[in-house]
């Protein structure tokens, strides 16, 4: 019953251990590495992550892109105002959005950005609301990149980004424009380390899963079980999903392309159709529901009390979690989404470090 407890997945965190910015190189960033059927932890850096996985071991990434999704503008009448993009994926020229105004939110409300105006089709009743835009569709997509800002986690200087943000918040490998925050594990990697990898044998595969605001929403319910988990979309393509089924020694980078993989786990292995287009999934991963399609994952240090140290609670065990945070703490990583990464490497592998 502990573990299924909001309130043993709490910890406290110094303040000044909240990375604000990414270290100068990607791949330099600290990495604990911890072999549970040792039971064993290193504490090394992220370019030498190949050296401890089994050979021809598969990574599989996360290339969602995230878009400038932030507009800052003002309504008709001059008060600021300020729209939230959801996602891209519209329904009849309608899209998921969040609104910060002054003033009672009502349908045919209209923001103004540079040019770009939102109107408010839809009140939806939960804190969201369907908007509609002045423009195509792709005409849309081009103005965000022009003015639309990159939405950091409000614990990075209180969310509020800059031009910096939009080359260091997104991985060097990211391609389908969709998320509205990072696959963070995927953020050390560099070009140079991914080549590294597959000169020391590795396979890299990749999934797309548009990471949606949800990812921030903190877990609220006392008892776990009752959290509403977010829907997120994902596909997997037909090259990748055959690297993926044969991996000898399966590695999820990141916490997305975990939930992708566990979503499309049937009879054994991964499956997925690829011309179906995205699929939804709200899964949500704790101790009591194991994860069964990975060998390890690499992964960031979390928020207490949220969904994600959860997620990877579900792998090795909530006191193994919060203990391996606690050394971290200890040792001084820098956690979040700018911060330290993770390897874990389950129990049923056979490394031996």
């Amino acid at each position: 019953m502990t573990d299924l407890l909001l309130q043993n997945y709490d910890f406290n965190l110094p303040q000044e251990l909240i990375a604000s910015r990414p270290v100068a190189d990607r791949h330099s960033s600290r990495l604990l590495v911890y072999d549970e059927a040792k039971d064993q932890v290193i504490h090394s850096h992220f370019h030498n992550l190949g050296d401890f996985l089994p050979a021809d071991s598969t990574l599989v990434f996360n290339r969602s892109r995230v878009f400038p999704c932030r507009l800052i503008g003002h309504k008709p009448s001059g008060g600021e105002a300020e729209v939230f993009v959801l996602s891209l994926l519209s329904e009849q020229g309608l899209y998921p959005a969040m609104l910060r105004a002054a003033g009672k939110r009502k349908v045919g409300d209209e923001f103004h950005f540079d040019g770009l105006i939102a109107k408010l089709e839809v009140v939806k009743g939960d804190g969201t609301f369907f908007i509609s835009f002045n423009c195509s569709h792709d005409d849309l997509i081009e103005k965000l990149e022009q003015i639309g800002k990159i939405p950091i986690p409000p614990y990075i200087r209180g969310g509020e980004s800059d031009e910096l943000d939009k080359k260091t918040y997104q991985t060097v490998y990211a391609q389908e424009k969709g998320s509205v925050a990072a696959p963070t594990a995927g953020l050390h990697f560099s070009n140079e380390l991914l080549e590294k990898l597959k000169e020391q044998g590795h396979k890299l595969a990749s999934v797309t899963l548009h990471v949606g605001a949800g990812t921030f929403a903190p877990v609220k319910s006392e008892n776990i079980l009752d959290h509403k988990m977010h829907e997120e979309y994902f596909s997997i393509d037909q090259e990748n999903l055959k690297v993926i089924q044969d991996a000898k020694f399966r590695i999820a980078v990141g916490t997305t392309s975990l939930r992708t993989l566990e979503s499309s786990w049937k009879d054994g292995n991964v499956q997925f159709d690829p011309s179906a287009g995205l699929k939804g999934t709200s899964i949500f991963l704790h101790p009591g529901k194991t994860a069964k399609s990975i060998d390890a994952l690499v992964t960031n240090f979390h928020l207490p009390k949220s969904s994600l140290i959860m997620l990877v609670s579900s792998l090795i065990g909530r006191e193994k979690v919060l203990e391996l945070y606690e050394l971290a703490i200890r040792e001084r990583y820098r956690f979040f989404s700018y911060g330290d990464g993770m390897l874990i490497l389950r129990k049923k592998s056979e490394l031996s470090i």
